[in-house]
């Protein structure tokens, strides 16, 4: 679905290059245009989720350097989820506006107990169906750090997360679950 703003861009066009004769001239930089925009529409946008450490906690766990997802997930992670998530935990369907952040944060020792380190990521779905359609109505972001402007994943990254979680297609695309 294309924004009128593109459509009327797009009948512009047209309209100046057939009257002019410039057809050639203008073709690659028309492509040009939609090349830029496409990437960088508002439809892609996973943004920060600003207080979500204020959300419902849902579970935490420990991954440990003899569990295989190590290198990747290794640490503590937290998953926190908004109001619109916990009615996706309480009834299996998540509704649009649902958001669910996975923080993981590196381990340390202290005097024999092992507590929370640097933030190495958070992950981000959003569910919004008609925004993500092609993902099974989740978007999908990773911010590094502390960083909260900067989305990390590229559209090849994008799908692989999507891929991953239609494993649990039946439990709309979400692998945890709500921890009482």
């Amino acid at each position: 679905m294309q924004s009128n703003w593109v459509l009327v861009l797009k009948g512009q066009i047209r309209s100046l290059v057939s009257s002019s004769g410039l057809r050639f001239f203008f073709a690659p930089i028309w492509l040009l245009s939609l090349v830029v925009y496409l990437p960088a529409r508002p439809g892609y946008v996973v943004e920060y989720p600003r207080d979500y450490r204020k959300w419902v906690h849902v579970k935490s766990a420990l991954i440990g350097p003899q569990n295989p997802a190590f290198a990747r997930y290794g640490g503590i992670h937290h998953i926190y989820a908004n109001e619109r998530a916990m009615q996706g935990y309480a009834g299996g369907r998540f509704p649009n506006g649902a958001v669910i952040v996975f923080d993981l944060l590196e381990t340390k020792e202290s005097s024999g107990a092992t507590v929370e380190g640097e933030r190495r990521f958070i992950d981000v779905m959003i569910k919004d169906s008609e925004r993500y359609g092609d993902t099974g109505g989740w978007g999908f972001e990773e911010f590094k750090g502390n960083r909260m402007t900067e989305g990390s994943l590229n559209a090849q990254e994008r799908t692989a997360c999507y891929s991953c979680h239609t494993g649990v297609k039946g439990h709309d695309f979400v692998f945890s679950a709500f921890r009482p």
